[in-house]
């Protein structure tokens, strides 16, 4: 085991890693409930209903299965779930655009994620990475710290669309709100007084304050029996008996829309891969990720096969920096995830008791230590802190990685242009900017 995870070199030990994968999945529990919830949406009529027990089922050994794989492929503790917001596309507009057919939904996903393989294989998406300079790389860092901290802000109410402005603080009185705040500061107190697994610790106490709080409810049940009806969705017909994945093919909407999926997946892996390697202490100096290759690869499949699963996009997932930040160090915290993903698809009922509130305190620390990465930006050059600035902004403001990131890189060509140093631009970050371009006018 020493010899492949190469845990005494990274300063762990079997029994970190293990904790860390504990902590990982608390903090990624919540999409076993909401992916469903999401895809199965009766405000979003599909042509043959999706089985709430099928998307269970895909959620958690799709989560599962890729999670593993990226812990012995790459050897990092990375794991992948499906993603929130291609979800709700998948659920809404490209249900629309297949006439409801959810088997071609999922082809379209399948499509969009051997395309991003092909690009890994054929080195684009790591040289695209490679380009990025390294202001903006720390930008990235910075931008999904705060992310991370809106997201367990948002989760816990604490954050709230206010009344005449975008956001307000939420009502203190609200028991999710008070749970929220109750995992902020257990997290922070045990950080303090530096106790081991400080993080799960948090999620924990959170859990337990929820009970007489009445946000951590009942589990209905406690096994749940596994179906697999939407496993090779894209390869099962509708009722005239045409696949998912002919009408995808021969549609060139549903190839764009393909696009858009795949432009949103490129970016947002790039942004999470940064975020759980600052804490994961696999960040080189420069802002360069070590076994990017490798995680890009698992990631670029993990995609096609959440549309195979039925279970929409699966990608990295910006909540396992709070494993890394526990001390996650190694492959074997994502295994250890991976198994806890598949073993929940058999007691879900009971898994969803850990509610979102639950991980505020973790996912708001894990912000609080990417912000270090600030004094790395140099705000004094408007060619390295402006662009810097738009994608901090923007992953926060637009509550998307992608969108801040594309922000970002076109504002760095616009600064380059008008200041004569063109030659700053390396060529891939010249068609990343004009592939941004193009899908912000798709949107």
């Amino acid at each position: 085991m020493e010899q492949y995870f190469h845990l005494e070199e990274r300063g762990s030990t079997v029994a970190q890693e293990l904790r860390a994968g504990l902590t990982t999945f608390l903090a990624m529990a919540y999409i076993i409930a909401v992916n469903p919830a999401i895809l199965g949406n009766p405000k979003v009529p599909l042509l043959t209903p999706i089985p709430m027990s099928a998307l269970v089922t895909a959620t958690c050994i799709g989560a599962g299965v890729m999670t593993i794989l990226m812990g012995l492929f790459a050897n990092r503790p990375v794991a992948c779930a499906s993603g929130l917001g291609i979800n709700a596309m998948i659920a809404s507009a490209a249900a629309g655009l297949t006439g409801g057919d959810w088997h071609a939904a999922m082809a379209i996903v399948f499509v969009e994620g051997v395309a991003i393989l092909l690009l890994v294989l054929f080195g684009l998406r790591e040289k695209i990475m490679d380009a990025i300079p390294v202001s903006l790389r720390h930008a990235i860092s910075v931008g999904l710290g705060l992310f991370i901290a809106m997201i367990g802000l948002v989760n816990a109410g604490i954050i709230v669309p206010g009344a005449g402005t975008p956001i307000s603080l939420g009502a203190v009185t609200n028991p999710t709100f008070q749970v929220g705040v109750i995992a902020i500061i257990a997290t922070l107190i045990f950080a303090a007084l530096k106790v081991n697994g400080s993080i799960l610790l948090g999620i924990l106490v959170a859990v337990l304050a929820g009970i007489p709080l009445g946000v951590t409810t009942q589990p209905e049940g406690i096994v749940s029996a596994l179906d697999f009806s939407t496993f090779a969705s894209p390869f099962q017909t509708d009722p005239a008996g045409v696949m998912g994945i002919t009408k995808v093919l021969l549609n060139p909407t549903l190839l764009i829309f393909a696009f858009s999926l795949m432009m949103s997946d490129f970016f947002d892996t790039m942004g999470t891969a940064l975020a759980i390697a600052k804490p994961g202490k696999f960040l080189s100096e420069d802002g360069k990720v070590e076994n990017i290759k490798e995680i890009l690869i698992v990631d670029s499949a993990a995609a096609a096969m959440g549309g195979f699963f039925g279970a929409s996009s699966i990608t990295t997932f910006v909540e396992a920096s709070a494993g890394a930040a526990d001390g996650g160090r190694s492959g074997l915290t994502a295994i250890a995830t991976g198994i806890l993903f598949i073993i929940a698809a058999f007691f879900a009922p009971l898994i969803a008791v850990v509610n979102t509130a639950a991980t505020c305190g973790a996912l708001v620390y894990v912000g609080y230590l990417m912000m270090s990465d600030c004094v790395e930006i140099d705000w004094s050059n408007i060619l390295d802190g402006f662009p810097a600035f738009m994608i901090v902004a923007g992953i926060c403001m637009t509550y998307s990685i992608s969108d801040g990131i594309g922000m970002g890189f076109i504002a760095y060509v616009i600064v380059a242009l008008v200041t004569g140093k063109v030659s700053k631009i390396k060529p891939m970050m010249w068609i990343a900017a004009a592939a941004f371009v193009v899908y912000f006018f798709m949107r």
